[in-house]
């Protein structure tokens, strides 16, 4: 078997890399979707100072954040979803096509979504983006780091808090 010509290794460490670069912004815009999606608020009616409308669910402002590529999403979507789980899995689905130069998009467009940020949230005091960003190197950290070695990001996290790396 003949081994591979230089410009050959060349290529495929260039295809690779591409591949890997693709990875690591797949797993840093799913790893700030979880933290923004764990960190907003979903209304708790026993923090407010008056009774909720009848009917009343918490989960709008959770279910409202909307992933795209390429542009901003527009519009309010008319769902709640309490523990996030439908919001990240609409987040995975359009995150398969993003790679690495795309312009990714992560808002919520309700019209509260600003005072939450602004602190109006006894949940959220000091906002949910920007808790979030404080986490950022360490989210992209983690993504390479697990990339690199062939883990999820979860994972590579927890590794390395367990080893104290």
């Amino acid at each position: 078997m003949a081994s591979m010509s230089f410009s050959m290794q060349i290529a495929e460490f260039i295809a690779k890399t591409k591949a890997n670069q693709d990875l690591v912004v797949r797993a840093i815009t799913m790893e700030i979707s979880k933290e923004i999606d764990s960190k907003s608020p979903v209304g708790n009616a026993n923090y407010w100072k008056s009774k909720p409308p009848p009917g009343y669910v918490g989960g709008r402002f959770r279910a409202n954040w909307q992933l795209s590529l390429g542009s901003p999403a527009t519009g309010v979507l008319d769902k709640v979803d309490k523990d996030g789980s439908a919001t990240i899995a609409a987040h995975a689905a359009a995150n398969k096509a993003a790679k690495a130069g795309d312009v990714i998009y992560l808002v919520n467009n309700l019209a509260y979504a600003k005072r939450i940020e602004e602190g109006w949230s006894g949940q959220a005091p000091i906002g949910v983006v920007a808790r979030t960003v404080v986490k950022f190197s360490v989210i992209v950290d983690n993504a390479v780091n697990g990339v690199r070695n062939g883990t999820s990001t979860t994972d590579f996290a927890q590794g390395y808090k367990t080893y104290g790396l």
